[in-house]
């Protein structure tokens, strides 16, 4: 499975991107697949998951309610819409995928087989 995410920028804080993780190789429709990011300094955490399975959703409380997660297996593509955007949002935004993610570890990074190359989002105050 190779990802390539993309559609990061600088935007202004209460803005809003749109991004987006194109999946090739196996099934795409079989992969949980899941944003994370890192800002400078900072360890990789955890932003949002969609299971490949039932379609949950789940995210970080930093993003909760401002954030949406989606995909279309028909274009074997992931969403991130980011709306309401704050300067701590900025970081570089990576997307995932996971074969196997149980239930309650879906934020751990170690568990997601696959990784994008990253795509970096500043918000300006």
């Amino acid at each position: 499975v190779q990802l390539q995410a993309f559609g990061g920028g600088l935007v202004q804080a209460g803005g809003s991107l749109r991004l987006s993780c194109v999946s090739s190789g196996r099934p795409f429709s079989r992969y949980t697949m899941a944003w994370f990011r890192q800002a400078p300094g900072k360890e990789r955490e955890f932003v949002a998951t969609i299971r490949w399975n039932s379609g949950s959703t789940y995210y970080a409380d930093s993003v909760k309610g401002r954030f949406t997660i989606s995909r279309d297996n028909a274009k074997n593509t992931v969403y991130l819409q980011m709306n309401s955007l704050k300067p701590e949002d900025t970081a570089v935004y990576y997307c995932a995928a996971g074969a196997v993610i149980y239930s309650g570890s879906y934020s751990d990074a170690r568990g997601y087989d696959y990784w994008g190359q990253g795509t970096q989002v500043t918000v300006s105050s």
